[in-house]
């Protein structure tokens, strides 16, 4: 299967990252390589792109794609271990960063990867099919709490504490292995008045998808770390499809560019708070109706920008 993706917020990227034609710029979510090519083609021969990301297909089909671009490193990996990444290249910093967050169109489209509710195919939904957690373990072996409070924090579902219970009562009889076993699960669980509002298992399948790739927990620290590896002048730009994720960059950016705690009427500063930058959008870019209509995905996603000091 082709590897389609249409990168969200392209252009405003591009102007976030204020690229440098001879610098070196990451992209920690490689994917489709949209965003990618689109750096590429601002960066000279002396220029470096980094594309990590990780899944294996992705970074098979990004080579295909950016065939013809010599400078580019790619990198089978995570972008929350960004640091030993960029160690084990012998680079201290660079000129900018940028974040890409969520499942890719491919991923979605690519039915046996388990990640869509369309269909029956087997629970899975790991990014990195390398890794032992599965879609199928979370659901089969986490308690009926620990379920419910995953439902409810990660997809924002009023009605996980009953999703969670009946799909410990299905798991009783029967292991739940598929994708349509759980949609069925979930339709079962939520009554009539709430469907109205897409696909009812959405909010089930996001909040577990995000579990089993550990999306949310890092990403704090993930994005404090990646302003720590910007030239003076470096860019991060990330986006955002979930207000967990938009919190957690938000909260980093804010905590990155400090904030001066002396009392209003003394004349200079005693507190010592230093400083890595400055954030440039206090709000959040999103995308322009025109591209909300092409490109349903881009209808949640938020980019944010910070400016190392």
């Amino acid at each position: 299967m082709e590897f389609r993706h249409e990168p969200v917020l392209l252009e405003e990227c591009i102007k976030g990252l204020n690229i440098k034609k001879d610098g070196i710029y990451v992209d920690g979510t490689l994917g489709g390589a949209g965003h990618s090519k689109k750096i590429l083609e601002n960066l000279s021969k002396n220029g470096l792109l980094i594309g990590i990301d990780r899944d294996i297909q992705a970074l098979d089909a990004a080579k295909k794609r950016l065939e013809k671009y010599e400078n580019v490193k790619y990198i089978h990996g995570n972008h929350d271990d960004i640091e030993n990444i960029l160690d084990n290249l012998n680079i201290e910093s660079v000129d900018g960063i940028l974040l890409d967050l969520g499942v890719s169109s491919y991923q979605l489209d690519e039915k046996n990867r388990g990640f869509s509710y369309l269909g029956e195919n087997e629970l899975d939904m790991r990014m990195d099919k390398s890794q032992e957690l599965t879609a199928k373990s979370v659901v089969n072996s986490y308690t009926e709490d620990e379920l419910s409070k995953i439902i409810y924090e990660y997809g924002e579902e009023r009605f996980s504490k009953q999703i969670a219970k009946n799909i410990c009562l299905y798991r009783k009889d029967k292991e739940i292995t598929t994708t349509k076993q759980l949609v069925d699960i979930i339709d079962k669980s939520i009554p009539g008045f709430a469907k109205k509002d897409g696909h009812p298992a959405k909010r089930t399948f996001q909040a577990i998808r995000i579990e089993v790739n550990n999306e949310i927990k890092p990403l704090y620290e993930t994005t404090r770390k990646c302003i720590t590896l910007l030239k003076k002048g470096g860019r991060l730009c990330i986006i955002t499809f979930h207000s967990l994720e938009d919190r957690a960059v938000k909260n980093a950016f804010i905590d990155a560019e400090g904030k001066c705690t002396c009392p209003k009427d003394l004349p200079y500063c005693v507190c010592g708070y230093k400083s890595e930058g400055k954030i440039i959008n206090k709000k959040p870019i999103i995308a322009t109706e025109e591209e909300q209509i092409r490109n349903s995905r881009s209808k949640s996603a938020k980019l944010r920008i910070f400016e190392k000091g």
